[in-house]
């Protein structure tokens, strides 16, 4: 058992992940698993998990903790019309497939080579958030299938393997596409829970019967750091939404970017 001393700290690392997750999820239409997965990495790592199980723990972890996040938000941009449901509804089978798929991975892969898949997107995501532009257009409209599903299926699978809800992915897909972006983070949210219910079952299978998780855990999903962070980004993502309309995006979003460069760094540190 670990020193008391330790486990004090690794609950406010966990209170402060889950405030920063949660104002994320309100400013960006993201779940802010971006932030709670290398948070956990480095928490779990001063709390001494094994090496072998650390980063799996971590992204089985953040899905389930966008599990109620993404219901929460998606229910209440339903209620205001601003979802687009026939995009969701085309999705409901291809998105779960990607994260079935990504389950699989992660039953398999190592600790280093996940953490080099999470690198690897967050480089892409840290670029797109640095330098992407909101005039920039593949089409006037969202392709239909076979290409909707295919990307519905890449958005299921990168996001499950980082413990995200999609939000990044599919506002970067929708924006392409012409979308209005009040439309692509109610969207967005809508995604999260078609990631986050089959991904919290996916990571639990995955895990399940591992060596070396902490007390508390189901497979790689540890049910105190998602007690502790869940009722934190509930409260605090409306100011999220408060302070999107009160400040400078486009800063915050820098600020996102390096972040995510920054984390990409330290994981590619850490493989050598």
């Amino acid at each position: 058992m670990p020193p008391v001393g330790e486990l004090i700290w690794f609950a406010a690392a966990l209170v402060g992940a889950g405030g920063i997750a949660g104002v994320l999820a309100g400013l960006f239409g993201i779940g802010g698993g971006a932030i709670l997965v290398p948070v956990f990495y480095q928490v779990l790592g001063l709390l001494h998990i094994d090496e072998a199980v650390r980063m799996h723990l971590s992204v089985g972890t953040s899905i389930a903790i966008i599990v109620p996040t993404s219901i929460r938000s998606f229910m209440a941009h339903k209620a205001r019309g601003a979802v687009d449901l026939e995009l969701l509804r085309s999705w409901i089978l291809p998105v779960p497939f990607g994260v079935v798929m990504a389950s699989l991975i992660a039953a398999s892969v190592s600790s280093g080579g996940l953490r080099a898949i999470f690198a690897v997107i967050a480089i892409l995501v840290g670029l797109r958030m640095l330098f992407g532009k909101e005039s920039w257009r593949l089409g006037s409209d969202i392709p239909p299938n076979p290409v909707r599903a295919i990307v519905g299926a890449l958005i299921g699978l990168l996001s499950a393997l980082m413990g995200i809800g999609g939000g990044v992915l599919n506002n970067t897909f929708m924006t392409l596409y012409n979308r209005p972006v009040h439309q692509v983070v109610a969207t967005s949210s809508g995604v999260g829970v078609l990631i986050s219910i089959p991904g919290l079952f996916g990571y639990i299978w995955a895990g399940w019967g591992a060596a070396g998780l902490p007390p508390f855990s189901t497979g790689y999903v540890n049910w105190v750091a998602v007690a502790l962070i869940i009722p934190i980004t509930l409260a605090v993502a409306p100011l999220g939404v408060r302070l999107a309309h009160a400040l400078d995006k486009r800063q915050l979003e820098i600020a996102f970017g390096v972040f995510m460069l920054l984390v990409a760094v330290r994981f590619f540190y850490s493989l050598i």
